[in-house]
């Protein structure tokens, strides 16, 4: 249980300080950070050192309640950035965005910053699309060093990527990359739609999986959907993994009420915990 964080994207209709005060009644004390409006949101500032004096405050108010931030994961799907666009200006704004984010990082307190592959677009060549975004992600990666920050790589699904949406994806990705300090996340959601499975996983990755989103099926709270969330813990177990467990509890459908979402999938956990001691 120390090493369950909670990603705060699903309180995307609610303040802050609201996540803040849920994640203490649900005993949360890791938190994976998601860069967005209403929380926070590079765009808004001025300057760094403007955005900074924000990041400042809110570590402040998530250290006086005994909370950390373990990964900073800026929103790239759905703001103007894309590692894959056939504009050079579009695939350069979004290398100096991820560069921002590396500083925003190391304020809050994590070296660690999440990615994806985004989405091509779908009507133009495939193989043109990959390789663009093999560049980016490489250059991203060439900074990341810098900074000594890795990045986190989440594969996605069908509907949200023709990317990196397998296991297959993600080692051709790694390799096409080269970087070392490009590590994965495993999304148990996406692995699920691909067929993949966590030994599969970390058999062929191992100690290059530094994550893991945990959701029952459409990211739902867990214990309630269709997966096996008790055999993927066991599963995990049995691999020695020792990173973070995320709770992305990210169904549209937990806006109006996350943290119940949260409560309900910690108490999942608890319960699980009780029956295999």
């Amino acid at each position: 249980m120390e090493k369950i964080a909670v990603l705060s994207v699903q309180f995307v209709q609610y303040s802050f300080e609201y996540f803040i005060e849920s994640m203490e009644k649900c005993g949360v004390k890791n938190i994976e950070f998601w860069g967005a409006l209403p929380h926070y949101c590079r765009l808004n500032y001025k300057s760094s050192e403007e955005a900074h004096e924000s990041l400042k405050s809110i570590r402040k108010k998530l250290e006086e309640k005994g909370m950390k931030v373990i990964m900073y994961t800026p929103e790239t799907l759905a703001y103007p950035y894309s590692f894959s666009h056939p504009e050079e200006s579009v695939r350069n704004r979004t290398i100096r965005y991820f560069e921002d984010a590396f500083l925003d990082a190391l304020i809050l307190g994590t070296n660690r910053v999440f990615i994806n592959s985004g989405c091509g677009l779908r009507n133009l060549d495939w193989d043109t699309s990959w390789k663009n975004t093999v560049s980016t992600i490489r250059k991203i990666c060439a900074e990341a060093q810098k900074y000594d920050v890795e990045l986190v790589l989440e594969q996605l699904q069908p509907y949200e990527s023709n990317l990196v949406c397998t296991l297959a994806d993600i080692e051709r990705m790694l390799e096409d990359v080269g970087y070392e300090n490009l590590k994965v996340c495993l999304d148990v959601v996406a692995m699920e739609v691909s067929g993949d499975t966590i030994d599969d996983f970390f058999k062929a990755l191992g100690n290059r999986i530094v994550h893991i989103h945990l959701a029952d099926s459409n990211h739902q709270i867990l214990g309630e959907g269709e997966y096996p969330v008790g055999e993927y813990l066991l599963d995990i177990t049995k691999n020695k993994f020792e990173g973070y467990i995320s709770l992305e509890i990210n169904d549209s459908i937990y806006w109006l009420n996350p943290h119940d979402s949260i409560w309900k999938s910690m108490y999942f956990l608890d319960a699980y915990k009780r029956k295999i001691h």
